[in-house]
């Protein structure tokens, strides 16, 4: 009866450190993201002037997260579209970004939240602007 205890204990230790160890690995690569866009100042001045302010101007409503930023967009295929093609290229010059996207049918209205490691709220505030 003890050695069967005792072997219960000892998978209780291997998984709560397997636990730990994924975790740890997992920090690790978050902060190992660096906070930077991979575009030239003048192609992120373009997609300011164009994407971006495009965006803006169909903004509902903005709410910062711990980790970054929630927009709220109206939901109709138009506005679905331009918010996709946003993450799709938004993905090849900041990879360091998550991207959440919810469209409720119910209300009318979708959410794009754009968040990841510590500095990115900062990153979208001053670099960005949206």
């Amino acid at each position: 009866m003890k050695f069967l205890l005792t072997v219960g204990i000892l998978a209780v230790t291997v998984a709560t450190a397997s636990a730990q160890a994924t975790e740890n690995e997992s920090k690790m690569k978050t902060e190992a993201k660096t906070i930077a866009c991979k575009l030239t100042t003048p192609e992120l001045q373009e997609r300011k002037r164009t994407v971006i302010a495009d965006l803006k101007k169909l903004l509902v409503e903005r709410v910062e997260t711990d980790n970054g930023v929630k927009y709220k967009f109206e939901s109709n295929d138009e506005i679905i579209d331009k918010v996709s093609t946003f993450i799709k290229t938004e993905r090849l010059c900041c990879d360091f970004f998550d991207f959440t996207l919810s469209v409720a049918a119910e209300t009318g209205f979708m959410w794009l939240e754009l968040s990841g490691p510590p500095g990115t709220k900062e990153y979208i505030s001053e670099e960005i602007g949206l």
